[in-house]
């Protein structure tokens, strides 16, 4: 089984990857950064039972749809057909949008929507002529609903429920699975910087939820995604939004709007 993870040098995917590869899977990691995505390698490879041969990195930004085709092409050329991908490549930076910078905000919608994307075109064309293979991506909680100075953020998740839906629909009859989840705040490398950005505003409505381990959220997804679901929440409230939202949140945009005048 070879499995693909993209933002698989920290966090989440990392978790993922670490996963798979105490079931012996040969596992793939692309990310930006080289080095981490080496001390990602070695990281995994120190496990005990992991043959750190089964262990490959490429270098990528995901935002390229060339560039991560061409990453995907090596991945597969090395250790054969892509099986699972892991689109979990992600970036955050809250700021209200009036004083976001357009690039920062191009940036967010780049990665976490476009970059999925790009990810998922690189493996699907073989899927489907092998009629088999599964796709998860990574969205978000902030996906669920609307947060102050997540507008970038929010937006390119909330895009990727409506891809993974659609492509959902168009990829049943060819045998390829399609799932999405949609994790809580969880305890990565990103988080605590995004913690530090995070607008007062935000974290009246989030702070009150205690963060997850990469490793807890990793387990639910590979989980989910060795029972074929399709859809994958994180807690009461995540879940409650997922199926109430058109009913719970007029009344949390209500509370919030009286908590910010205060």
């Amino acid at each position: 089984m070879h499995v693909i993870v993209t933002g698989g040098s920290s966090g989440i995917g990392l978790a993922i990857a670490k996963l798979y590869a105490a079931r012996g899977a040969r596992v793939s990691l692309l990310s930006r950064h080289p080095g981490r995505l080496e001390e990602a390698r070695a990281e995994i490879a120190a496990l005990q039972g992991v043959d750190g041969s089964l262990i490959q990195t490429v270098s990528v930004d995901v935002a390229s749809a060339a560039r991560t085709m061409e990453a995907v092409e090596l991945c597969e050329a090395s250790f054969g057909p892509c099986d699972i991908l892991i689109a979990s490549a992600g970036v955050v930076e809250p700021q209200a949008f009036d004083a976001m910078p357009a690039s920062v905000f191009d940036e967010q919608i780049a990665i976490n929507f476009l970059g999925t994307a790009n990810a998922v075109r690189a493996v699907y064309k073989s899927m489907k002529s092998r009629r088999r293979g599964d796709i998860m991506m990574i969205s978000s909680g902030a996906a669920l609903i609307g947060i102050f100075g997540y507008t970038a953020y929010c937006a390119s998740k909330s895009a990727l429920a409506a891809f993974a839906e659609a492509l959902s629909a168009e990829a049943a009859a060819a045998g390829v699975r399609v799932s999405i989840c949609f994790p809580p705040d969880t305890l990565t490398p990103q988080y605590r910087r995004e913690i530090s950005l995070r607008p007062l505003e935000a974290e009246i409505l989030m702070g009150s939820v205690k963060p997850w381990s990469a490793e807890a959220v990793a387990s639910r997804i590979v989980r989910g995604l060795d029972r074929g679901q399709a859809k994958i929440y994180f807690g009461f409230s995540l879940t409650a939004l997922a199926y109430f939202g058109p009913l719970i949140k007029p009344w949390l945009m209500w509370w919030f709007s009286r908590k910010t005048r205060k």
